[in-house]
């Protein structure tokens, strides 16, 4: 799918930051794309940017409503609706990240449908695709992966699209996931895929470029993770990575809502390596992403170096101290010129 910008990021009603963390991630690695923020009466997250009313927005050129807010569930609030059809009658696309089908409410459906609106269900893909071939494309594709769920993969990607562009890559963010695709405007949620169309989906969203071309894609899940190894799998076996890099969070003993064991960054490694090589045998790891938002700057410096000589490999934290090591480690294995 693809959402066009500007957007008017609407973050309802939240109590506290996490419920507005689609709009919040958007906001920072895509600012250009956000003209402002639509808040309810009692919201008490501020995004920082100027508040607009629908007409406000419309009027400075928005595109589409983004329900940048969160709850548990992914439900549709009743509160919500007569703003999001305000939003349709103004002129406005509407992309959702919500589990519930904005489609299933008959006056939001009714609403669009009279207006010849699109509306974007982020999870759930109307793409039809073809299951995964396995041929090899021309171009140069970097996967994230992770030793568990929710440990940095996104935004690790995003860093390494930044700095490797700086650096003077031609490069570019594919999205798998609701708020990715926020961020880079097009891409698919590969966890509302049937599963037999995964890699096909991951072939679509990456296919043939130019030899010195990268896609940095989104990882999604973990191979260890029984809950969503198959969604991961079908990830690694369509993008068919030439590079990744492994994704970490420290402070964690078990792996996320499930009571299974975390995998080291080595087995994730050796698995990775294993089972890529059926689509691309010459695939790589360039790195370790380690998020240490827990850890003070000394002791964060220490694991990550600890790391880094555990594995013989440039160990980063993306956010706090940049992605040059693992960058430098792209050019030495595979060629590019770093500024």
């Amino acid at each position: 799918m693809v959402v066009q910008a500007p957007y008017l990021l609407f973050i309802g009603d939240v109590h506290d930051t996490l419920a507005a963390k689609t709009a919040q991630g958007v906001l920072e690695w895509r600012p250009e794309r956000c003209l402002g923020q639509y808040r309810l009466r009692g919201c008490q997250v501020d995004l920082g940017i100027e508040d607009l009313s629908i007409g406000e927005a419309v009027n400075a050129g928005a595109k589409t409503f983004v329900i940048g807010a969160v709850n548990a569930g992914g439900v549709l609030k009743e509160n919500w609706i007569d703003v999001i059809i305000e939003a349709i009658k103004a002129g406005l696309d509407v992309a959702s990240g919500l589990h519930a089908r904005l489609r299933d409410e008959p006056s939001i459906a009714e609403a669009a449908d009279r207006h010849s609106i699109q509306i974007h269900e982020l999870r759930h893909s109307n793409r039809v695709f073809k299951t995964g071939q396995g041929a090899r494309r021309p171009g140069k594709r970097l996967l994230t992966v992770g030793t568990d769920c929710s440990v940095g993969k996104k935004y690790s990607a995003l860093a390494l699209e930044r700095d490797m562009r700086h650096a003077g890559y031609t490069v570019e963010f594919c999205a798998t996931g609701q708020t990715g695709i926020l961020i880079a405007g097009r891409g698919v949620a590969l966890d509302a895929v049937v599963s037999d169309f995964i890699s096909g989906a991951a072939e679509w969203l990456t296919p043939a470029t130019e030899p010195d071309h990268w896609q940095i894609v989104e990882g999604q899940g973990s191979l260890f993770h029984p809950s969503f190894a198959g969604v991961t799998l079908g990830l690694l076996h369509g993008a068919q990575p030439d590079a990744f890099v492994v994704c970490h969070e420290p402070s964690r003993t078990a792996m996320r809502g499930v009571q299974a064991p975390l995998p080291t960054i080595g087995k994730v490694i050796e698995l990775t390596l294993a089972l890529g090589q059926l689509t691309n045998p010459g695939i790589k790891c360039v790195g370790v992403c380690i998020n240490t938002q827990s850890l003070d700057e000394g002791p964060a410096r220490e694991l990550l170096g600890a790391t880094a000589a555990e594995h013989h490999l440039p160990c980063i934290d993306p956010m706090r101290f940049g992605t040059a090591p693992v960058v430098e480690e792209i050019s030495r294995q595979f060629g590019g010129q770093v500024r």
